[in-house]
């Protein structure tokens, strides 16, 4: 098995990151003023990584969040097992994790293991949201690309920081995370994977 660079950034800010309003996967906003500031900072950053593939999901902050480096010519594919966990009925409210104590349950849930458990009964649990990054993993793992660039969402990367390095889902919170985050792993050869940089901001500098 060959051995991969795998960038993976949780998308810039949105209004309604700004706001503390949850998305999730139902809401697709662009991102704000302040998101194409952090898109070009990263962009700035790491342009000279020879990046092989980019990653996305279907939404269209993350999608916007590289469209610097898909302007170079870089291929891009987008998934959507790559979206953002489905809140159901939470999405568009200004229901925080800090403030609300529905997400404050639930998060107890989760850390206490019970990772069936879903937000709304339309929602996505981390179950849920796991299956379908195995389903992603599992091509990314069957591809030649050495040096990979993913944007995604803040929820789906803790989830998927644990079905990399084999964590259980309870551990998700342990996952800290920015809009422009950047955590970077490495998969070695023996397929192991290795999280080099945890929850990284310092090429935003004072944006």
């Amino acid at each position: 098995m060959i051995e991969r660079e795998i960038y993976i950034i949780r998308h810039g800010q949105t209004d309604h990151n700004a706001k503390g309003i949850v998305q999730g996967k139902g809401v697709d906003l662009s991102l704000n003023d302040k998101g194409r500031k952090q898109a070009r900072a990263f962009y700035e950053a790491y342009k000279d990584i020879p990046f092989e593939i980019v990653y996305s999901s279907t939404l269209k902050r993350a999608q916007e969040t590289i469209t610097d480096f898909t302007k170079l010519g870089i291929p891009h594919e987008i998934f959507s097992e790559l979206d953002e966990i489905s809140w159901g009925e939470l999405e568009g409210t200004a229901a925080t994790m800090e403030s609300d104590a529905t997400f404050q349950n639930l998060i107890k849930k989760w850390k206490e293991g019970d990772i069936h458990a879903k937000p709304a009964p339309s929602g996505e649990s981390p179950f849920d949201l796991q299956e379908r990054q195995k389903r992603f993993l599992a091509h990314l793992v069957t591809t030649h690309h050495k040096k990979i660039l993913i944007a995604t969402h803040g929820r789906f990367i803790r989830a998927f920081l644990c079905t990399l390095t084999g964590r259980p889902l309870s551990e998700m919170e342990t996952f800290t995370h920015a809009n422009l985050c950047l955590y970077k792993v490495k998969q070695l050869s023996n397929g192991e994977f290795v999280i080099e940089m945890h929850c990284e901001t310092g090429h935003l500098g004072a944006i």
